[in-house]
């Protein structure tokens, strides 16, 4: 199978984007390759279309007759959300697709793993955290994987915005890999992000390659990020009521479905309050949530226009619009400054993906540039005190020193600080520069699926006047799972609004115990309790710099009034030759003005 025949029968395309042919034929042929592409730019056909294609040119006739060839791409991301989704469009498709995160069974996972080595499964999705685990990666080996697809792949540069440590095993990962089974070859990676610098982009190459790799042999492709039919504006304020005006005045003049981002969660609820009392359809959304009330709100937000509880407004913090794909997002407006052209960039990029013109708007103040150092202050506090923040964290959880190797714990940063009088925020960075240095892992916020348990023996099931629904539910839970009358056991699929209610109606008769999917933060001791931690001059002084750099960057760019704003953010990515947009509040001052 070609691609363009690949692209035609499970896709339903005639052609492929600009320069996707280019990077999906550098795959194939064993590159390791990079692609630079701009949010909603098509990069998952970018590695769906070559992972097609070499397994239905792998295997032996047998193979090819039986399984359809041999072949599977493992694709590393950290959006749960996203895979889902993916897999689901996959399997739409009739692709076999799976994925592994964060509360599944280790019944489930190994079935998975199963699935993947012996049966005809061309996808595997897996958090980067996931490779952390040796006998994971053990595991792997045994997979007959043709290509690794790095998501959001600046996540593994010190020098991006949003550097993940977990991203570092993917290298780990391309050590323990069988050769492929597309013409024996070794393992390509498609490297794949919508926010790169030139220095972001060169160290992504870097820490991907293989050990030993002196001069990394990767074809890189870089489209525009230019987008177009996007107008950036920036509305100067007075203050936050002002703002709020502003925002109101914006989203009656502007219709059709909006993104409004905020800083914290608390705001992100009040504003919402003042739109609906503005006659606004309008939700809010963050990561403090619950995972189902997240998922239905960010449902309704994409149903606006074609249900009627649709929402056309979502107000939110940085936790919304990561793998979502709606094309008709008439403006983006952030509230408050971002901390870097980088975020900015990927969140404005979630308007207008249908080509059609579309904003985003900046609302800032005087005071947002002094808000911006003290974001310094709080995102990388004194090395003093992240050894105080250490030192509380093992006593809160009763670690003594030389223990705790291996061992996690549910943390709920309020009590923490509470119990042991630390400030928030600054606690909140400390406990991810600690993650960076290696002491401990902090994962936050992260999803633990469903569990249920039947509290009541299969005998006595004929005494309770059971629905049809509940009765019908009951038989699905002992068919599926083996062990539920004797231990709590997760949920692997998908629980709907019916099927919670459904569950939620037998717990309260305790014929069930039921523990909703729910979001906590963990930390994992990754070495034993020290008497002092020491930070890498890499992991604190040259990322503060770096940090600082781009709150620069990000306050030039709401304060200047002399340089075409597309131009400005390009030139921020390596783009120094883009021309003048014509529609920024910047370019239509100058018009007036000549």
């Amino acid at each position: 199978m070609t691609a363009q025949e690949a692209l035609k029968t499970y896709f339903g395309y005639s052609s492929f984007r600009p320069m996707q042919e280019d990077i999906v034929n550098a795959v194939i042929s064993g590159r390791d390759t990079l692609a630079l592409m701009p949010t909603g730019g098509g990069k998952s056909l970018c590695f769906q279309i070559p992972t097609i294609v070499m397994a239905s040119l792998s295997g032996d006739t047998e193979d090819r007759e039986q399984r359809g060839g041999v072949g599977l791409c493992l694709v590393v991301t950290p959006l749960i959300a996203l895979m889902k989704d993916q897999v689901e469009n996959l399997r739409k498709r009739d692709i076999h697709a799976a994925a592994i995160y964060t509360g599944m069974s280790s019944d489930r996972q190994q079935q998975v793993l199963d699935n993947c080595q012996y049966g005809p499964y061309r996808f595997l999705y897996v958090s980067p955290e996931r490779l952390e685990s040796e006998a994971f990666r053990r595991r792997l080996s045994y997979l007959p994987i043709c290509l690794v697809a790095v998501d959001e792949a600046h996540c593994i540069s010190q020098w991006g915005y949003d550097f993940r440590p977990s991203y570092l095993n993917i290298a780990k990962v391309r050590e323990c890999l069988a050769p492929s089974p597309y013409k024996n070859m070794p393992v390509p990676v498609l490297a794949l992000t919508a926010t790169a610098t030139p220095q972001v982009a060169d160290d992504i190459c870097l820490r991907l390659s293989l050990e030993g790799e002196e001069v990394p042999d990767w074809k890189v492709f870089k489209q525009s990020f230019a987008r177009e039919n996007l107008c950036y504006i920036v509305r100067r304020c007075a203050d936050s009521a002002d703002k709020t005006r502003q925002l109101v005045n914006i989203l009656n003049k502007v219709q059709g479905s909006a993104i409004v981002y905020v800083r914290n969660r608390k705001r992100t609820a009040e504003l919402c309050e003042i739109l609906v009392r503005e006659g606004i359809d309008a939700d809010y959304y963050h990561a403090g949530l619950d995972s189902y009330t997240r998922t239905l709100r960010q449902q309704h937000w994409k149903d606006y226009g074609v249900q009627p509880e649709g929402k056309r407004v979502i107000v939110c913090t940085n936790a919304f619009g990561m793998g979502i794909d709606k094309p008709d997002v008439r403006s983006v407006i952030h509230f408050d400054l971002p901390d870097s052209p980088e975020a900015y960039f990927q969140e404005t990029g979630r308007a207008g993906r249908d080509g059609k013109e579309a904003y985003a708007v900046l609302l800032f103040a005087a005071g947002d540039a002094g808000k911006m150092k003290k974001r310094v202050i709080d995102t990388y506090p004194p090395e003093e005190f992240i050894q105080i923040v250490y030192q509380k964290l093992s006593d809160y959880f009763v670690v003594g020193e030389g223990s705790g190797w291996g061992h996690s714990f549910t943390l709920h940063l309020d009590d923490l600080c509470r119990v042991m009088h630390l400030p928030v925020l600054q606690t909140y960075s400390a406990l991810h520069l600690l993650d960076n240095a290696g002491f401990i892992a902090f994962q936050e916020e992260h999803e633990t699926q469903p569990r249920v348990r039947i509290n009541v023996p299969p005998y006595q099931l004929t005494t309770y006047k059971l629905t049809a629904a509940q009765n019908d539910l009951m038989q699905t839970l002992m068919r599926k799972y083996t062990g539920i009358f004797t231990d709590l056991q997760y949920l692997y699929e998908q629980v709907t609004e019916d099927m919670h209610q459904t569950l939620v109606s037998l717990a309260q008769r305790r014929i069930i115990t039921y523990i909703p999917r729910t979001v906590a933060n963990t930390v994992t001791y990754t070495q034993p309790r020290v008497d002092k931690v020491w930070l890498p001059k890499r992991v604190y002084e040259e990322r503060q710099q770096a940090y600082v750099e781009r709150i620069k960057a990000m306050t030039e760019y709401a304060t200047q009034t002399s340089f075409c704003r597309r131009q400005l953010l390009l030139s921020y990515f390596g783009e120094t030759d883009a021309p003048l947009c014509g529609k920024c509040d910047v370019c239509r001052k100058k018009n007036k003005t000549s």
